[in-house]
């Protein structure tokens, strides 16, 4: 019986150490021809690979990312930690933790994109990468760089006021009737701005110019360069409120209890303040020739990174329903079409996604090396 016994007990250990030895082999095979290789992609290569890394750091411009990082943890065992990084700190910690080779961002969803291309992936601090088996679901203007989501930005009105949107085409905001009656973010602090009228006259100059005639009833005939920089100047000699922040723009047209509130642009995360003691929001729906824009944010991994499989899994997560959950709550939507938007997300823009003008990364660095220009435009013209 003692002999048995012990032949039992060899057995068992036998085959807990084949287990372990077998687990072992599959993550160093996976190390050795990079497990995250589009040929040949095996996602329990990925994953055990990643379980043999140190922990990974994830930066994103929201808060989001610390629940994002908990539930990655959770489902695979991986420690992980979100830290909330702004969109302008993000491009000087990357680059600053790459020179000097100390990384704490492992992992980052970079949300000022065009120093992304200018800078970091130039001097080879980040690089992007797609999921090999989420690629036949991901649009290819959308994978290289990898685009993890998209947040929209949006015009919108005080329905306490009005039963729709008062407006129905971008020229009527340059019109007397709305004279300091338009709120906004200030494009002399905000970037994502001034990318926006560089991507509006790089790509949808035209129509820019077709929303002046169907507002006019004739052609726009401008001595400015471009229709776009007829709309932006005429837009900025009418004085319009710039804010600090989208809250306080949110604040300026979905306050209750005005008489003439603003209308304006803001991002569809403040529409989750709307409540009945609370702002009073609604979407633009139908504006010419958008009712709003698009802005991306790009999945990258530090280049320097130790724990590169890691990394690489956390943008994969993100890129699934699970993982970008918490975000496509405030309207942002993820890159990958079999990710549906949030059921609860209460703007509506969903439903009018043909109407927002898309981001084009092709054009990335010309919205950088412009950047200065079109602030130099806006403050040449802007009064209030």
């Amino acid at each position: 019986m003692t002999h048995l016994k012990t032949r039992r007990t060899v057995r068992n250990r036998a085959t807990l150490l084949g287990t372990g030895l077998a687990t072992l082999m599959l993550a160093q095979a996976a190390l050795a021809q990079n497990a995250w290789d589009a040929e040949g992609f095996d996602l329990e290569a990925l994953i055990a690979a990643a379980k043999a890394e140190p922990p990974i750091t994830a930066y994103d411009s929201t808060g989001k990312i610390v629940e994002i990082a908990a539930a990655f943890t959770e489902k695979y065992g991986i420690p992980a930690n979100g830290s909330k990084v702004s969109s302008g700190q993000q491009i000087e910690l990357l680059t600053r933790e790459g020179q000097s080779g100390n990384i704490i961002g492992d992992v980052a969803v970079v949300h000022d994109v065009p120093p992304a291309v200018a800078q970091l992936f130039p001097m080879g601090l980040v690089e992007s990468w797609l999921p090999p088996d989420l690629a036949a679901t991901i649009p290819e203007a959308q994978q290289d760089p990898l685009v993890v989501v998209s947040a929209p930005n949006v015009w919108a009105y005080n329905t306490e006021v009005y039963d729709t949107c008062p407006v129905s085409n971008i020229w009527a905001l340059t019109d007397p009737e709305w004279n300091r009656r338009v709120a906004f973010q200030d494009p002399l602090g905000k970037p994502s701005y001034t990318d926006w009228f560089n991507q509006l006259e790089t790509h949808f100059d035209a129509e820019v110019a077709a929303a002046y005639e169907a507002h006019y009833g004739k052609p726009l005939e401008t001595d400015a360069p471009t229709a776009t920089k007829a709309w932006l100047r005429a837009l900025a000699q009418n004085a319009p409120l710039l804010t600090d922040s989208d809250s306080a723009a949110g604040e300026a047209v979905g306050a209750k209890g005005q008489a003439e509130p603003f209308l304006g642009l803001v991002s569809t995360a403040k529409f989750r303040d709307n409540a009945p003691d609370g702002l009073q929001l609604g979407l633009c729906a139908g504006m010419a020739p958008f009712s709003g824009w698009m802005y991306p944010g790009f999945g990258v991994v530090s280049t320097k990174s130790k724990s590169p499989n890691a990394a690489r899994l956390f943008l994969r997560f993100l890129m699934t329903e699970e993982g970008i959950h918490p975000q496509t709550l405030d309207g942002k939507i993820s890159s990958n079409t079999e990710v549906p938007l949030h059921a609860e997300e209460p703007s509506g823009v969903g439903e009018i996604l043909d109407q927002m003008m898309p981001y084009t990364s092709a054009s990335a660095l010309s919205d950088y090396d412009l950047r200065q220009d079109w602030q130099d435009f806006w403050r040449t013209h802007y009064t209030r």
